[in-house]
């Protein structure tokens, strides 16, 4: 098995977080501002967290968006390839890269951003990530010294964190892009 297989079977971690907005819903357009996100607006959805941001295709041109990101101790590089791009939904999958303090290793993230109609003029904005290891991840942690269920409970926590933190500045950077679009 290839060591960047990934163990869909396995749950390092999975939370949604969600956040209300007041915004036009005719002019909520998660996948555009999604690929025109500037690097200094990623940071302010994160502070402290979000390093970086940019939007690129893959080899097949599959449009991609890149995250560099602290998520607890480790720093994560996230290549989301867009599988569902649409204004009120997008899905998104990365086999990301994870510096942690021990060294490097893989794991995919699965992210997922949608707006739920609550009014023409308020929505609920859903923030979904779940993580899964990877091969690598495994050998890695067994490296360590660490069970799987320890490195399932730490990531939990880091990305729950995360998550909480990102999710109401994520939710209002939308809401202010289509308030701007119109």
């Amino acid at each position: 098995m290839a060591r960047s297989a990934v163990r869909e079977d396995l749950i390092l971690s999975s939370l949604t977080v969600t956040h209300e907005v007041d915004a036009p819903w005719d002019r909520i357009d998660i996948a555009a501002w999604l690929k025109s996100l500037p690097t200094h607006e990623h940071q302010r959805c994160a502070p402290g967290d979000h390093k970086a941001a940019g939007y690129t295709v893959d080899d097949d041109g599959t449009p991609m968006s890149i995250n560099v990101e602290m998520i607890g101790t480790s720093l994560v590089v996230q290549q989301y390839r867009y599988e569902l791009a649409e204004a009120h939904h997008c899905h998104m999958v990365s086999v990301s890269d994870v510096l942690t303090p021990h060294g490097w290793t893989t794991q995919q993230v699965v992210w997922d951003l949608r707006m739920e109609r609550i009014s023409d003029t308020r929505a609920r904005y859903h923030n979904s990530v779940v993580s899964h290891p990877t091969v690598d991840f495994l050998d890695f942690i067994q490296e360590q010294g660490q069970t799987f269920d320890e490195a399932a409970s730490a990531r939990q926590d880091a990305s729950g964190a995360h998550n909480h933190l990102e999710t109401p500045l994520y939710a209002e950077s939308i809401a202010r892009a289509a308030r701007d679009a119109g």
